[in-house]
């Protein structure tokens, strides 16, 4: 039988400057414990794909959404990579990732999509967001302020390394909407309670 992940009985003994930089990202202990939790899994499941499927190469695209239900609130990513010149989707993904604003599902999104992209080897890959603000991002149109999101812009920047040639392009929403029904659907089959932000509903 499993027994949920506690800090209290799966202790991690990280570095103490990096216990600090995380401290500083993510005061409150769950959500630290989530965003490690999270960069864990991503890790496994690159070691579990032991047997990659056969490159591709040449031109590929790929669509990514993420979304929350109260921002923060419940929230889900979404990605599908598509094979243009056959009109073929090669892979796709939506899962439930816990408690996140839109903009932070937004990004895991992406992360999640080039992670399953760069197995496929693509020459060129083309990202479509409908997300303008991450798009402006990662081009280098606006700075990346809120601190909740830097680790995250530096781990998709490592990710982009994988790929010779990469661009990242805003549509609009109507234009990703395969991507966006995955999402509602990662969070239609996994419903769980509403959240209350801390401070709120509280009585005394």
């Amino acid at each position: 039988m499993s027994h949920p992940f506690h800090p209290d009985n799966h202790p991690l003994h990280l570095p103490l400057s990096l216990q600090q930089r995380l401290e500083l990202l993510f005061p409150n202990p769950l959500e630290r414990q989530r965003f490690i939790l999270h960069a864990i899994e991503g890790a496994l499941q690159e070691e579990q794909d032991t047997e990659p499927p056969e490159a591709v190469g040449g031109t590929l695209h790929l669509f990514t959404d993420g979304g929350s239900r109260g921002n923060p609130g419940q929230a889900a990513v979404a990605c599908i990579l598509e094979d243009p010149t056959q009109g073929k989707i090669l892979k796709e993904h939506f899962e439930c990732i816990g408690i996140a604003t839109n903009n932070v599902a937004e990004y895991k999104a992406l992360m999640e999509g080039l992670r399953i992209a760069r197995r496929f080897h693509p020459n060129t890959l083309t990202c479509f967001l409908d997300s303008e603000l991450l798009v402006k991002q990662l081009n280098g149109e606006y700075r990346v302020k809120m601190v909740t999101l830097q680790p995250l812009f530096e781990m998709i920047r490592t990710l982009t390394r994988s790929f010779p040639h990469i661009s990242f392009q805003h549509i609009p929403r109507e234009d990703n909407h395969r991507a966006d029904a995955l999402v509602n659907k990662a969070l239609s089959q996994h419903p769980f309670p509403p959240f209350t932000p801390p401070g709120k509903g509280e009585t005394h």
